[in-house]
Protein backbone atom coordinates (compact mmCIF):
# COMPACT_ATOMS: atom_id res chain seq x y z
CA UNK A 1 0.00 0.00 0.00
CA UNK A 2 2.59 2.45 0.99
CA UNK A 3 4.79 1.54 -2.32
CA UNK A 4 1.22 2.17 -4.42
CA UNK A 5 1.05 5.77 -3.02
CA UNK A 6 4.94 6.19 -3.31
CA UNK A 7 4.35 5.72 -7.34
CA UNK A 8 1.13 7.90 -6.98
CA UNK A 9 3.10 10.66 -5.19
CA UNK A 10 5.61 10.39 -7.98
CA UNK A 11 3.62 10.43 -10.97
CA UNK A 12 1.54 13.56 -9.90
CA UNK A 13 4.91 15.16 -8.96
CA UNK A 14 5.50 14.98 -12.52
CA UNK A 15 2.26 16.15 -13.91
CA UNK A 16 2.48 18.99 -11.97
CA UNK A 17 5.93 19.98 -12.66
CA UNK A 18 5.68 19.29 -16.59
CA UNK A 19 2.07 21.16 -17.10
CA UNK A 20 3.60 24.25 -17.92
CA UNK A 21 5.70 22.88 -20.30
CA UNK A 22 3.14 20.84 -22.82
CA UNK A 23 0.53 22.05 -24.67
CA UNK A 24 -2.82 22.18 -23.89
CA UNK A 25 -5.11 19.38 -25.06
CA UNK A 26 -9.03 19.64 -25.33
CA UNK A 27 -12.21 19.30 -26.79
CA UNK A 28 -13.46 22.44 -27.02
CA UNK A 29 -11.71 25.38 -28.65
CA UNK A 30 -13.65 27.90 -25.74
CA UNK A 31 -11.31 25.64 -23.25
CA UNK A 32 -8.04 27.91 -24.96
CA UNK A 33 -9.07 31.15 -23.81
CA UNK A 34 -8.00 30.48 -20.31
CA UNK A 35 -6.85 33.15 -17.72
CA UNK A 36 -3.86 34.80 -19.40
CA UNK A 37 -5.97 35.21 -22.10
CA UNK A 38 -3.09 34.49 -24.90
CA UNK A 39 -4.19 31.19 -26.57
CA UNK A 40 -6.98 31.54 -28.70
CA UNK A 41 -6.88 28.58 -31.05
CA UNK A 42 -6.50 25.05 -31.59
CA UNK A 43 -4.64 23.85 -34.99
CA UNK A 44 -2.87 20.49 -35.46
CA UNK A 45 -1.54 18.19 -37.95
CA UNK A 46 -4.34 16.45 -40.49
CA UNK A 47 -6.45 19.52 -40.05
CA UNK A 48 -10.05 19.52 -40.77
CA UNK A 49 -12.13 22.78 -41.03
CA UNK A 50 -15.49 22.84 -39.05
CA UNK A 51 -17.02 26.55 -38.05
CA UNK A 52 -14.24 27.97 -39.32
CA UNK A 53 -11.81 26.40 -36.45
CA UNK A 54 -9.11 24.25 -36.90
CA UNK A 55 -8.70 20.74 -34.91
CA UNK A 56 -7.75 17.52 -35.08
CA UNK A 57 -9.37 14.73 -36.50
CA UNK A 58 -11.27 13.54 -33.99
CA UNK A 59 -12.03 16.14 -32.36
CA UNK A 60 -8.90 17.11 -30.25
CA UNK A 61 -7.77 20.65 -30.03
CA UNK A 62 -4.40 21.91 -29.18
CA UNK A 63 -4.47 25.51 -27.78
CA UNK A 64 -1.32 27.77 -29.45
CA UNK A 65 -0.03 31.17 -28.60
CA UNK A 66 -1.16 34.11 -30.60
CA UNK A 67 1.58 36.58 -32.15
CA UNK A 68 2.59 38.95 -30.13
CA UNK A 69 5.04 42.10 -30.36
CA UNK A 70 7.97 41.87 -28.41
CA UNK A 71 9.06 45.27 -26.70
CA UNK A 72 12.87 44.47 -25.51
CA UNK A 73 14.03 47.34 -23.18
CA UNK A 74 16.82 48.56 -25.93
CA UNK A 75 13.42 48.90 -27.82
CA UNK A 76 11.93 51.11 -25.34
CA UNK A 77 15.27 53.26 -24.80
CA UNK A 78 14.71 54.13 -28.58
CA UNK A 79 11.88 55.65 -28.13
CA UNK A 80 12.09 57.65 -25.13
CA UNK A 81 14.94 59.65 -26.93
CA UNK A 82 14.37 62.98 -27.09
CA UNK A 83 14.07 64.79 -30.24
CA UNK A 84 17.31 66.33 -32.14
CA UNK A 85 17.12 69.62 -32.99
CA UNK A 86 18.04 68.56 -36.75
CA UNK A 87 16.88 65.01 -38.11
CA UNK A 88 20.13 63.48 -40.34
CA UNK A 89 19.64 62.05 -43.59
CA UNK A 90 20.91 58.54 -43.09
CA UNK A 91 20.91 55.78 -45.67
CA UNK A 92 21.78 51.95 -45.28
CA UNK A 93 23.10 49.84 -47.86
CA UNK A 94 23.95 46.60 -46.16
CA UNK A 95 24.17 45.30 -42.78
CA UNK A 96 25.41 41.83 -43.49
CA UNK A 97 26.25 38.83 -41.54
CA UNK A 98 29.96 38.87 -41.54
CA UNK A 99 30.18 35.79 -38.96
CA UNK A 100 30.44 33.02 -41.27
CA UNK A 101 28.77 31.11 -38.51
CA UNK A 102 26.44 27.82 -39.16
CA UNK A 103 23.91 26.58 -36.95
CA UNK A 104 25.11 23.45 -35.38
CA UNK A 105 23.39 20.33 -33.93
CA UNK A 106 25.24 17.52 -32.57
CA UNK A 107 29.09 19.16 -33.37
CA UNK A 108 28.09 19.10 -36.96
CA UNK A 109 27.69 22.15 -39.19
CA UNK A 110 23.97 22.84 -40.92
CA UNK A 111 23.85 25.03 -44.27
CA UNK A 112 21.17 26.93 -41.89
CA UNK A 113 23.23 30.08 -40.70
CA UNK A 114 23.71 30.79 -37.10
CA UNK A 115 22.26 34.85 -37.38
CA UNK A 116 19.79 36.18 -38.98
CA UNK A 117 20.14 37.18 -42.52
CA UNK A 118 17.96 40.37 -42.24
CA UNK A 119 19.90 42.41 -39.91
CA UNK A 120 20.02 45.22 -42.23
CA UNK A 121 16.08 45.42 -42.08
CA UNK A 122 16.74 45.50 -38.64
CA UNK A 123 18.89 48.53 -38.57
CA UNK A 124 16.29 50.28 -40.28
CA UNK A 125 13.43 49.72 -37.81
CA UNK A 126 15.54 50.61 -35.29
CA UNK A 127 16.60 53.81 -36.33
CA UNK A 128 13.34 54.98 -37.80
CA UNK A 129 12.30 53.90 -34.15
CA UNK A 130 14.93 56.27 -32.15
CA UNK A 131 12.67 59.14 -30.54
CA UNK A 132 9.67 57.56 -32.18
CA UNK A 133 10.89 58.62 -35.65
CA UNK A 134 11.97 61.91 -35.01
CA UNK A 135 15.51 61.09 -35.05
CA UNK A 136 16.36 60.04 -38.49
CA UNK A 137 15.06 60.30 -41.70
CA UNK A 138 15.95 56.77 -43.80
CA UNK A 139 15.96 57.01 -47.28
CA UNK A 140 15.43 53.88 -48.88
CA UNK A 141 18.40 51.69 -50.21
CA UNK A 142 18.48 48.30 -50.19
CA UNK A 143 15.49 48.23 -52.83
CA UNK A 144 17.18 50.80 -55.02
CA UNK A 145 16.95 48.83 -58.55
CA UNK A 146 12.96 48.86 -57.88
CA UNK A 147 12.78 52.64 -56.73
CA UNK A 148 14.76 53.70 -60.00
CA UNK A 149 12.15 51.20 -62.05
CA UNK A 150 9.44 52.44 -60.51
CA UNK A 151 10.24 55.93 -60.82
CA UNK A 152 10.89 55.82 -64.30
CA UNK A 153 7.21 54.26 -64.60
CA UNK A 154 6.45 57.77 -63.06
CA UNK A 155 8.56 59.39 -65.49
CA UNK A 156 6.99 57.91 -68.71
CA UNK A 157 3.76 58.06 -67.51
CA UNK A 158 3.73 61.98 -66.98
CA UNK A 159 5.90 62.45 -69.91
CA UNK A 160 2.66 61.27 -72.00
CA UNK A 161 0.46 63.74 -70.68
CA UNK A 162 -0.62 67.08 -72.01
CA UNK A 163 0.71 68.99 -69.07
CA UNK A 164 3.71 66.48 -67.41
CA UNK A 165 4.61 67.02 -63.87
CA UNK A 166 8.11 67.16 -62.80
CA UNK A 167 9.59 64.21 -60.65
CA UNK A 168 10.89 65.20 -57.29
CA UNK A 169 14.81 63.91 -57.13
CA UNK A 170 15.40 61.33 -54.75
CA UNK A 171 16.69 62.66 -51.27
CA UNK A 172 20.50 62.29 -50.74
CA UNK A 173 21.95 60.65 -47.17
CA UNK A 174 24.70 62.88 -45.26
CA UNK A 175 25.54 59.75 -43.50
CA UNK A 176 25.70 56.12 -44.89
CA UNK A 177 25.05 53.43 -41.98
CA UNK A 178 27.45 50.76 -42.21
CA UNK A 179 28.61 47.45 -40.21
CA UNK A 180 27.54 44.35 -39.56
CA UNK A 181 27.29 41.26 -37.07
CA UNK A 182 30.84 40.61 -36.61
CA UNK A 183 30.74 37.78 -33.78
CA UNK A 184 28.47 34.71 -32.75
CA UNK A 185 30.69 33.10 -30.02
CA UNK A 186 29.06 29.69 -28.51
CA UNK A 187 30.10 27.83 -25.18
CA UNK A 188 31.37 31.01 -23.95
CA UNK A 189 30.34 29.86 -20.64
CA UNK A 190 28.86 26.19 -19.29
CA UNK A 191 27.85 24.94 -16.38
CA UNK A 192 25.17 23.63 -14.23
CA UNK A 193 24.13 22.11 -10.79
CA UNK A 194 22.42 18.67 -9.88
CA UNK A 195 21.24 16.15 -6.79
CA UNK A 196 20.16 12.74 -6.39
CA UNK A 197 18.62 10.86 -3.47
CA UNK A 198 17.01 7.57 -3.55
CA UNK A 199 16.34 7.53 -6.99
CA UNK A 200 15.35 10.88 -7.29
CA UNK A 201 17.26 13.50 -8.61
CA UNK A 202 17.06 17.03 -10.43
CA UNK A 203 19.44 18.86 -12.52
CA UNK A 204 20.01 22.19 -13.84
CA UNK A 205 22.61 23.37 -17.03
CA UNK A 206 23.12 26.37 -18.45
CA UNK A 207 25.27 27.29 -21.46
CA UNK A 208 26.01 31.04 -22.79
CA UNK A 209 26.79 32.14 -26.15
CA UNK A 210 27.33 35.84 -27.66
CA UNK A 211 26.76 38.04 -30.71
CA UNK A 212 28.56 41.31 -31.16
CA UNK A 213 27.55 44.21 -33.63
CA UNK A 214 29.53 47.02 -35.53
CA UNK A 215 27.92 49.85 -36.50
CA UNK A 216 29.58 52.67 -38.00
CA UNK A 217 28.44 55.95 -39.32
CA UNK A 218 30.51 57.68 -42.87
CA UNK A 219 30.40 60.99 -43.84
CA UNK A 220 28.66 61.23 -47.90
CA UNK A 221 30.91 63.98 -48.73
CA UNK A 222 34.46 63.15 -47.45
CA UNK A 223 34.12 59.87 -46.41
CA UNK A 224 35.58 60.11 -42.94
CA UNK A 225 34.14 57.38 -40.58
CA UNK A 226 32.38 59.75 -38.08
CA UNK A 227 31.62 57.24 -35.42
CA UNK A 228 32.36 53.47 -35.16
CA UNK A 229 30.77 51.60 -32.40
CA UNK A 230 30.78 48.17 -31.09
CA UNK A 231 27.85 46.44 -29.18
CA UNK A 232 27.33 42.07 -27.49
CA UNK A 233 24.37 40.11 -26.30
CA UNK A 234 24.71 37.75 -24.29
CA UNK A 235 22.25 34.58 -25.26
CA UNK A 236 21.26 31.92 -23.00
CA UNK A 237 20.42 28.79 -22.73
CA UNK A 238 19.01 26.92 -19.69
CA UNK A 239 18.05 23.12 -19.17
CA UNK A 240 16.31 21.33 -16.55
CA UNK A 241 15.37 17.94 -15.65
CA UNK A 242 14.04 15.75 -13.21
CA UNK A 243 13.90 12.32 -13.00
CA UNK A 244 13.21 8.94 -11.17
CA UNK A 245 15.07 5.67 -11.00
CA UNK A 246 13.62 3.52 -8.24
CA UNK A 247 12.64 -0.23 -7.68
CA UNK A 248 9.99 -1.02 -5.50
CA UNK A 249 7.44 -4.00 -4.35
CA UNK A 250 10.71 -6.14 -2.73
CA UNK A 251 13.05 -4.69 -5.20
CA UNK A 252 11.40 -6.58 -8.13
CA UNK A 253 9.54 -3.81 -10.07
CA UNK A 254 11.32 -0.65 -11.24
CA UNK A 255 9.84 2.72 -11.66
CA UNK A 256 11.99 5.18 -14.36
CA UNK A 257 10.43 8.35 -15.13
CA UNK A 258 12.07 10.92 -17.00
CA UNK A 259 10.92 15.02 -16.97
CA UNK A 260 12.59 18.40 -18.67
CA UNK A 261 12.26 21.51 -20.57
CA UNK A 262 15.15 23.57 -22.35
CA UNK A 263 14.70 27.15 -22.63
CA UNK A 264 16.51 29.15 -26.04
CA UNK A 265 16.97 33.02 -25.83
CA UNK A 266 16.30 33.81 -29.11
CA UNK A 267 19.05 34.55 -31.29
CA UNK A 268 17.34 36.73 -33.23
CA UNK A 269 15.94 38.98 -30.40
CA UNK A 270 19.65 38.75 -29.48
CA UNK A 271 20.49 39.91 -32.76
CA UNK A 272 17.84 42.96 -32.68
CA UNK A 273 18.85 44.17 -29.36
CA UNK A 274 22.45 44.34 -29.89
CA UNK A 275 21.62 46.41 -33.11
CA UNK A 276 19.39 48.68 -30.92
CA UNK A 277 22.23 48.98 -28.52
CA UNK A 278 24.24 50.16 -31.08
CA UNK A 279 22.15 53.17 -32.38
CA UNK A 280 21.77 54.37 -28.75
CA UNK A 281 25.66 54.40 -28.75
CA UNK A 282 25.88 56.28 -32.19
CA UNK A 283 23.30 58.75 -31.44
CA UNK A 284 25.47 59.30 -27.92
CA UNK A 285 28.53 59.18 -29.42
CA UNK A 286 27.38 61.59 -31.78
CA UNK A 287 26.39 64.00 -29.24
CA UNK A 288 30.17 64.08 -27.25
CA UNK A 289 31.45 64.60 -30.17
CA UNK A 290 29.66 67.46 -31.69
CA UNK A 291 27.78 65.94 -35.19
CA UNK A 292 24.30 66.72 -33.59
CA UNK A 293 21.72 68.03 -30.30
CA UNK A 294 18.84 66.72 -28.67
CA UNK A 295 16.91 68.43 -26.62
CA UNK A 296 16.97 67.38 -22.70
CA UNK A 297 14.62 68.00 -19.53
CA UNK A 298 17.15 70.75 -18.82
CA UNK A 299 17.05 72.13 -22.10
CA UNK A 300 12.98 71.90 -21.84
CA UNK A 301 12.89 74.04 -18.63
CA UNK A 302 14.61 76.76 -19.38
Amino acid sequence: MGNRRLIASIFATILLASCASVPKFTDGPGDCLYETGKYDEGFGKDIEFVAGVKKLVGGIYICVERPKTVALPTHQKLLDLPPPDKQPVVAVYSFKDLTGQRKQKDNVAMFSTAVTQGADTMLIDALKTAGDGTWFRVVERLGLDSLTRERQIVRNTRESMDEPLQLAPLLFAGMIIEGGVIGYDTNIQTGGHGARTLGIGSSRAYRQDIVTVHLRAVSTLTGEILINVQTSKTILSVASGFDVFKFVDMDTQLIEIEDGMTENESVTRSVRSAIEQAVLEMIYAGKNDGYWTYKTEENNNE
